[in-house]
Formats: structure tokens, sequence, C-alpha cells
């Protein structure tokens, strides 16, 4: 008997790799739109009684009550390794499982990390806007320079394994040191305060919790270097855009790059002491003058979108789903 799942968040690429698949064992509902306590309202009933699975990407806020219209609900399945979209604690009150994506497209976010770096490090943006007005377009040899990586997981160990091709000096900050990586690539790692201060690129690498909300405030951009750079392909909530925005405009910064989603908010799953109106308010105002900066590049959460990294986190889902109906040994995130 086919298990009923209904996948929101359905981009085209992913929609090709549903036709090109034999997938017997499901019997699928595509909705492009996301999951939310407004659109949940319009899916027919009929379907949200006989769903078992549904699976989402982070643009759905899997709620309490979005939780609540689905009867028959086994297994909620994030197609991202964040799960802060989906109250955790609804699910497990009605026993059903949350499934993640551990580790996916780290060489992806690990080469894009450097495509941002070497764009802003070698002023390809005024270089190639500004190619004919005889600018200062002066770059710098990164083999020279240090980077500081907040997070060495999966991600954080392949921009460290780059950074070691590069001949470059590399500083590590995490709650756990990983010895492979002092073994293989020379990281030395540093409290957060001194990565900092020491680092000529700082490249961010971290999950969001709700601990580490706007982490990256003006105390931590003023014990910056001066004329150093700032990368985020994490979520944007770890960074208070007001003070990168004042960063870079003091020229403390040479430069940051962000790759993003506007508003990824959750209010009912972290107390931020702010409505998500305020909160997007607040970020949409500095998200739009930094955009004004010729030294900021803002893309739309591109870090891990290659076809390679897409297959992996659909096919490690299903199989994922699959293994928890059937009993094994995967039964929630990790």
């Amino acid at each position: 008997m086919a298990i009923d799942v209904i996948v929101f968040d359905l981009k085209d690429d992913e929609r090709e790799f549903f036709k090109k698949n034999d997938l017997q064992f499901f019997n699928f509902t595509f909705y492009k739109e996301s999951l939310d306590s407004e659109f949940v309202k319009t899916i027919p009933q009929e379907i949200k009684d006989k769903a078992r699975v549904i699976s989402v990407f982070t643009d759905s806020i899997v709620s309490e009550d979005v939780i609540k219209e689905f009867k028959n609900l086994r297994i909620i399945s994030t197609r991202s390794t964040a799960y802060d979209h989906i109250n955790q604690k609804a699910a497990c009150e009605r026993n059903i499982a949350v499934l993640n994506v551990p580790n996916y497209g780290e060489k992806s976010v690990a080469q894009f990390t450097f495509c941002l770096i070497f764009a802003l490090v070698r002023n390809l943006l005024p270089a190639g806007i500004n190619h004919l007005k005889n600018e200062e377009t002066i770059g710098r040899d990164i083999s020279k320079m240090s980077i500081g990586i907040v997070g060495t997981g999966a991600i954080g160990g392949a921009v460290c394994k780059i950074a070691d091709f590069f001949n470059m000096k590399t500083y590590g900050y995490d709650l756990r040191i990983k010895q492979e990586l002092i073994d293989k690539y020379n990281i030395e790692y540093l409290p957060f305060d001194e990565l900092l201060k020491k680092s000529d690129i700082v490249t961010v690498h971290i999950p969001y919790t709700c601990d580490n909300f706007r982490m990256f405030s003006d105390r931590e951009f003023n014990l910056m270097k001066w004329n150093s750079y700032f990368i985020n392909t994490s979520p944007l909530k770890l960074i208070n855009t007001e003070s990168l925005y004042n960063a870079l405009k003091s020229g403390k910064l040479k430069g940051a790059a962000v790759d993003t989603i506007n508003c990824q908010y959750k209010n009912e799953m972290c107390n931020l002491h702010k409505s998500v109106t305020e909160l997007c308010d607040e970020e949409e105002k500095y998200l739009n003058l930094l955009k004004t900066l010729d030294n900021v590049i803002i893309t739309p959460h591109l870090a891990y979108n290659t076809k390679e990294a897409l297959n992996y986190i659909l096919e490690y889902t299903i199989n994922q789903i699959r293994e928890n109906i059937q009993g094994g040994n995967i039964y929630g995130i990790m």
C-alpha cells in the first residue's frame, strides 16, 4: 500500500527528480507553495486526512496549528539541515517524527563561499561595473590572507580544505575541536573573539538556534580587523543587519557577502521580544541599504543550489522516510 506524502515548496528542479525516479512506494501530492497557517486551510480535507508524511523546506512554517490540520500525520520531513521552522514540541506530543538532512551540499556551499571571497577580495563588482572609469580595482592575493571559519562541521571543514589548498592561514571556532582538521589542514582553533581579531576574512557556517540570534552585532564587527571581509552563508538571523551596514559604511569592513532568504523568523519557536512584522521590517530596511553598496554581495540562498546537492537531498529524504516507515534506524533529527 502506497504512503500518502504531501510535498510543499516544490521547485522545478525537484519536480524533474520525481518525474525521473520510480517511487511506487509513495503517493505524492505536490504544492509549489509553502506550508503555513493560511495555506493549510486551502488544502482539501481529504488530502490532509490521508497524509501520513509532509515534506517541506525552510520557507514553510509548521506551527502547532498547522500540525493539528493533519489527523493521521506520522512524519514531518524537512529537505534542509535547519528545522527551526517546525514546532518540534507539538510534533512530539502527537508522536510525529521530525526528520532533517544532516549534511548536504558541503562541497557546493564551500565552493560558493570562495566564489564570494574572490569576488570581494579581487574587487570584481567595481571592476565589472566601472571598468571604463579607470577606478581603483586592485585586489589582494588570498594566499597572503588569514581566514576565520566560524563553525567547522561538514561545510566549515570543506571550506578549510579549500583554504589549505590556497595556502591561507586558517583559524577555526567551534564548540567541538576537530582533530582531523588540525592534522590534515593545520587549522588553528581560537576563542571566538580572538578569531575575529586575527582574521582577514570571517566566514560563518553554523546553524541558527534561539541562543545565537544576532550573534554578529556591533560588538563583534568592532572586534574584527580593519579592512577585513565578512561572509555569511548561514541563516540571516545570525546577523544584525544594521550593525553590518554600519560596519561597512564606517570603513571597518572592506566588504561583505550574504546568501539569504528574507524574513525567516518563527516567534512561536523562540521568544525574540519583537513581533515578526517588526523583525522583518527592520531586516528589510537594512538589506535594502546594503544593496546600495558596491562592496556588498547579496544572493538569494544559492550556496547549496547545485544539481548534485539537490539530488542528494531528495534521495536522502526519500530513503529516510522509507526507512522510518519500515521501522529502520533513522528516527529523528540529526
